[in-house]
């Protein structure tokens, strides 16, 4: 037994469609709300997490120029050291020899 659709029964079925439709769209409308919240409170995380280890690896950096900027001043203190060193050792090799080279130019004489 088949029923015959009528106009009244098309025009219900044809609301009911429609109002399907616009829930549909209602709730994908709070969807793409949503994500669109959840992505700029993500964004704002990131940039947050960003901002916090940018700040940290300066204070690193900073932390490491003054490291090495000690270590420099210590090594040029040393090799100043060192210079010295050798220019006193070599001043008193270059003495002895001169009295060395007198003593027996004195001696031949």
């Amino acid at each position: 037994m088949s029923e015959a659709w009528t106009d009244e029964r098309l025009d219900d079925l044809n609301a009911k469609v429609d109002d399907g439709f616009r829930r549909m769209d209602e709730r994908f409308d709070r969807l793409e709300t949503r994500l669109e919240t959840n992505q700029r409170e993500a964004n704002a995380r990131f940039d947050a997490m960003q901002r916090d280890a940018n700040a940290r690896f300066d204070a690193m950096q900073r932390d490491m120029n003054a490291r090495f900027e000690a270590m420099q001043r210590d090594m040029n203190a040393r090799f100043d050291s060192l210079h010295r060193l050798i220019i006193q050792v070599s001043g008193g090799m270059i003495g002895t020899f001169v009295l060395a080279a007198a003593a027996v130019i004195a001696t031949q004489l």
